[in-house]
């Protein structure tokens, strides 16, 4: 009698478990990533979100709040990039020492290749503002794939359309910084093919209207490897990077700002 009981009590047991288990439902499958169509180095596009298709909604937030600084109308000297430029908005006191006097306003953007800085100046960041100069440092983003002539087409294209909105501006062409490959921060391919982009876009310095500079022995005075203290992850400034930075371009920042 007692194991009929044990074995209706378990038999009990199994029941309310199935009936629990068909009221969770069931495991929804991971959304599959959107192929994204590509985007030529030198074609405007907005950073997009794979899962989505659509643009990315913190590309978006930020770029429009670019664009509201431009349209305050009170940047005099404008810093176009990624990441890199990005890194400026934690290091306020240099920023402020170096280039407060200029007024300046910071758009970069982490993860920004060269299609998304021309969009983004396409689409209103230089709307509304006279600078007297724009400092531009992009391309890294794009060496893991894109070749160094398409990179250098990007940046170019970036330089054009500078000029073409704001044919005021004087333009400080910075060389793509230098990059190291992890973990021993020694300069590998991807550095190789920056060094054939920055060797193109030198050429579009006219002496005039865009000035091209090559801070990169600044970072890296040999051939690696990279100082931790100067790039932690062999590709962004630490505080001691950015000043370094801030007294190489100074100089010709301030001829370029009269």
């Amino acid at each position: 009698m007692k194991r009929f009981l044990i074995a209706i009590t378990l038999a009990a047991l199994c029941g309310i478990a199935s009936i629990h288990a068909a009221d969770k439902p069931a495991a929804q499958p991971p959304t599959p990533a959107v192929k994204l169509p590509p985007q030529p180095p030198d074609v405007a596009a907005p950073k997009m979100d794979a899962k989505t298709g659509q643009p990315q909604e913190a590309f978006m937030k930020l770029h429009d709040s670019f664009v509201k600084t431009a349209q305050e109308g009170k940047a005099k000297l404008v810093f176009l990039g990624d990441s890199i430029t990005a890194g400026w908005n934690g290091q306020k006191a240099t920023w402020e020492k170096a280039f407060g006097k200029y007024h300046p306003a910071n758009f970069g953007i982490g993860g920004d290749r060269t299609q998304h800085v021309l969009w983004r100046i396409t689409n209103g960041e230089l709307d509304g503002i006279k600078p007297k100069a724009a400092v531009i440092m992009i391309g890294t983003n794009n060496s893991g794939g894109d070749p160094a002539e398409a990179i250098a087409k990007g940046i170019t294209k970036i330089v054009e359309t500078v000029r073409e909105k704001q044919p005021q501006a004087k333009i400080l062409l910075l060389a793509v910084f230098p990059r190291g490959v992890k973990p021993e921060g020694k300069l590998g391919p991807q550095n190789e093919k920056l060094k054939e982009v920055n060797a193109i876009i030198a050429k579009l310095d006219d002496g005039k209207h865009v000035f091209y500079l090559d801070i990169g022995k600044r970072f890296v005075p040999g051939e690696g490897p990279i100082d931790k203290e100067v790039m932690p992850d062999f590709l962004h400034l630490t505080a001691k990077g950015y000043q370094i930075w801030a007294d190489a371009i100074g100089p010709k920042l301030a001829e370029l700002m009269k």
